[in-house]
């Protein structure tokens, strides 16, 4: 009994020396920890091994627990580890695993193998890590392969294609691109919040207006459809089935801080009032991210991850290394934000740190859960790369030699202050395609044909008005609840009226 006591102390002893250690006080301690988690990281990935696809995790299921829009945001947690630490061991992995799943001609991460089951958050993951590594400066690809900015670009160009923006609920993506696809008849937040962050980056990095013309309509389209509210919360998504008055209420913090950070980018992009305006808008979303989210310190998933159990699928394993990364960034964006997102990001590095006590990767394997002070037995990609974001992201907030303390590693670069990736109007388009980023001179026949369209439409409201009655949106606590209620909500006030209150009176302060 004695030797079993000794052992198991000898045990608990090991594990203990062997935790990941750093001091968060210091840059190069941060910087040796996030060496060690990105290395732990990279034993999950095998695509360089005989036999195994390049650039993706094991996958997707059955064959291997990771989909294909995961090893996209994959890249860009390993391009922010290269920014902000210097370490340059995976850039040559990361550049050809980036190019390996471009998806020639159109170039537009839309590769063969993968297309049949994609959604346009899948397509928008690997377009948001292409657009960082263009705002970082990234080493660009070799000058007869796809640039940054151009892949960058094609995304957004393939997803702003009227194919994509449907009717239906007023506008919005889908979540699926393959109408065969379950969930075809979902518009989702991701999907949207990540082609709104794409066009705000797009307009800020480029100058070009038609990009934030875009991510202006689909922040108004989200208010107006309730999939986001002034308050800042941000839902999951609504079926089209029912014109999207089924909002599906969950709240994911990739949801909140993705659209937290393309406010951001708008901030930087506008001036004067607009500018106020989306200022405004950041700090509602900070408020109610870090209210929600962050409520007891480290950041919980908490539509997932309740006290009993954890009912995560493996994707969102993966969701709170996202977080931090985006809200570091707004923090450079948005200065406004710092102080108060630099000691909330602290906060939650501890709790994640703490966390990385499990046996594997000598003892230092990082779990899911950070409110436990502890490794909770849950390993994975997802789990290391959280860790890894929280590492990195904090080097945002220190102070370096030749740079604003107040800014860290400065914010994400653009074509005027000393980005080098090139760009290409017609990305995405086909070679010799009509410019998707000019918009048409609007005409008089332009004008008379809207007001026309005004005054039907306000009468069409009026009359659902009249003949359904206000109603009342009711809450639903999940998908089941709402496809039940299908014919029920059918009768309710139309979403269009919505739509036009919200576009017509927009809440501007």
């Amino acid at each position: 009994m004695r030797t079993i006591a000794i052992t198991a102390l000898l045990v608990v002893a090991h594990q203990a020396w062997a935790a990941l250690q750093v001091d968060l006080n210091s840059p190069e301690s941060i910087k040796r920890a996030a060496s060690l988690v990105a290395s732990d990281l990279l034993t999950y990935y095998h695509g360089s091994e005989p036999g195994q696809t390049p650039g993706i995790l094991p996958g997707p299921p059955p064959a291997g627990d990771y989909y294909w829009w995961e090893s996209g945001a994959l890249w860009g947690t390993l391009m922010d580890y290269w920014h902000y630490t210097g370490d340059s061991t995976y850039n040559e992995l990361i550049t050809s695993s980036m190019l390996f799943h471009t998806g020639p001609p159109l170039n537009a991460y839309m590769p063969e193998n993968y297309t049949i089951s994609m959604g346009n958050d899948d397509q928008g993951f690997w377009g948001l890590s292409a657009m960082l590594a263009a705002e970082t400066g990234f080493p660009d690809p070799p000058a007869d392969e796809p640039q940054w900015l151009q892949l960058a670009q094609a995304v957004f160009h393939t997803q702003a294609d009227p194919g994509r923006h449907d009717t239906v609920c007023g506008g919005g993506l889908r979540w699926q691109i393959p109408m065969s696809n379950i969930g075809y008849d979902y518009k989702n937040s991701i999907s949207n919040g990540i082609f709104f962050n794409l066009g705000a980056r797009l307009a800020r990095y480029t100058g070009n207006e038609t990009y934030a013309h875009h991510a202006r309509k689909t922040w108004d389209w989200m208010m107006a459809v309730g999939l986001m509210t002034e308050d800042g919360d941000v839902y999951d998504g609504a079926h089209t089935g029912v014109n999207c008055t089924d909002v599906f209420k969950a709240q994911f913090s990739y949801n909140a801080a993705i659209f937290l950070q393309g406010a951001a980018f708008m901030y930087s992009f506008t001036t004067g009032e607009e500018q106020s305006l989306w200022a405004h808008r950041v700090q509602a979303l900070l408020d109610r991210t870090t209210s929600f989210f962050f409520r007891i310190g480290p950041i919980i998933e908490l539509s997932c991850e309740t006290p009993a159990a954890i009912i995560c699928k493996t994707d969102m394993l993966s969701f709170k290394g996202y977080t931090h990364r985006w809200m570091a960034s707004t923090a450079q964006l948005a200065p406004f934000t710092r102080d108060t997102i630099m000691r909330v990001l602290r906060n939650s590095t501890v709790a994640a740190v703490n966390s990385c006590r499990g046996p594997l990767h000598n003892g230092r394997a990082c779990g899911f859960r950070w409110t436990t002070g502890g490794y909770d037995g849950l390993t994975g990609a997802g789990q290391e790369m959280n860790v890894l974001a929280a590492l990195s992201s904090l080097l945002a907030f220190h102070e370096e030699e030749g740079l604003d303390g107040k800014t860290g590693k400065g914010a994400p670069l653009t074509g005027e202050t000393g980005g080098t990736s090139k760009g290409d109007p017609h990305a995405g388009t086909g070679k010799g395609g009509v410019d998707p980023t000019q918009l048409g001179e609007v005409t008089t026949g332009d004008r008379v044909g809207a007001w026309v369209l005004t005054v039907f439409t306000l009468g069409t409201i009026v009359a659902a008005f009249v003949l359904m009655g206000t109603g009342r949106f009711e809450d639903r606590e999940g998908m089941a609840a709402a496809v039940e209620n299908n014919q029920e909500k059918k009768k309710e006030l139309s979403i269009w009226y919505k739509i036009a209150r919200e576009v017509i009176f927009r809440h501007q302060g």
